[in-house]
């Protein structure tokens, strides 16, 4: 496969850029469907005209379907996405980015897909499918899940599928609420798994940030110790990776906190923990939930984080954070090269 894109590659090079083309244009309508060209050309920053051209095309051959609502997937569609999955990432060169990666971070596994959420909403979706498909060969017995929030962890939460009865897991949040948007706190994404996988789950009812005082009477809490319990015996941890002074306003730190932040460069935010770019621990929030020294060796951690501008907070993370499965796409991976 590799010697005949490499051939291709130098014989016909504009064929390749029109299968990119197409495939991104595919990969679009899945994630946006029903969508109007309109629509489209903004997401895919084309022109119409040049669009229309291989909507045309596309439909022609039977891969999308235009109607008045706007166009969507065939099934034939879909199963040229699947087929081509591997194939692009052989064209892209993403197999060789994913080496490199796992050798320069030293990590145990690195999955990188095409594009840049933080120019494609859709690479995030592609990233959850990425993190589900390598999850899915270690739930043959059931298993307790941690999650994190966010907007990357939400769309992994949104590629869940269901299990087997006797695969089901225990979904548990790996913290307290964000205090951001109910839809990408971890309660809210726990809860999501859980339903879209037929499995169980239990939710955290505490403040992501407490006082001392609150802190210790909470972990106290008989309903709350079960939780915590289960939490800290999780097998799986998923988990984002956030860049410091965004996840500081997220949470509508203090002045004081977020002047912390800035003045010891903070670039990266994971589990309540901001890190410098060496690595460091410049702040920790006091969260109920999982702690760095939580996140033993006998777990699998999935960090899932992706976009060009999150390439130095994941590098930084990375420095201190367990080394084991990363799920990236290509603008953050080619940023960390």
């Amino acid at each position: 496969m590799e010697t005949l894109i490499d051939v291709q590659r130098k014989l016909l090079p504009d064929l390749l850029d029109v299968m990119q083309n197409r495939y991104r244009i595919l990969q679009n309508v899945r994630y946006l469907q029903p969508v109007g060209r309109r629509s489209l050309s903004v997401n895919l920053q084309q022109t119409e005209r040049v669009l229309r051209a291989e909507v045309e095309f596309l439909n022609q051959q039977g891969l999308l379907k235009i109607s008045p609502q706007g166009m969507t997937m065939t099934d034939e569609g879909n199963h040229v996405l699947l087929e081509l999955e591997e194939v692009m990432k052989q064209v892209s060169g993403l197999h060789v980015l994913e080496q490199q990666l796992m050798e320069k971070l030293n990590l145990e596994d690195v999955i990188i897909v095409p594009g840049d959420s933080d120019r494609d909403s859709w690479v995030q979706r592609d990233m959850g499918k990425a993190c589900i498909t390598r999850l899915m060969p270690l739930l043959k017995a059931k298993r307790k899940i941690a999650v994190t929030g966010g907007t990357t962890i939400a769309a992994v939460a949104e590629m869940m599928t269901p299990m087997t009865k006797k695969n089901q897991p225990l979904f548990v949040p790996a913290r307290g609420g964000l205090g951001e948007n109910v839809e990408n706190q971890a309660n809210t994404i726990c809860s999501t798994m859980a339903r879209k996988a037929s499995g169980e789950y239990r939710l955290l009812h505490v403040p992501d940030q407490l006082s001392e005082e609150s802190y210790q009477m909470m972990v106290e809490e008989p309903g709350v110790k079960e939780v915590l319990d289960l939490i800290r015996s999780a097998e799986i941890v998923i988990h984002g990776i956030g860049e410091a002074e965004t996840m500081a306003v997220r949470r509508k730190s203090s002045t004081e906190v977020l002047e912390k932040v800035q003045a010891n460069h903070a670039v990266a935010e994971a589990f309540g923990y901001y890190f410098d770019q060496i690595g460091n621990v410049v702040h920790k929030v006091k969260t109920v939930g999982l702690q760095l020294d939580d996140l033993t060796e006998e777990k699998t951690i999935f960090a899932v984080a992706g976009g060009s501008s999150k390439a130095n907070a994941i590098a930084a993370y990375m420095k201190r954070g367990p080394r084991q499965v990363l799920i990236t796409d290509e603008g953050a991976a080619k940023s960390l090269i």
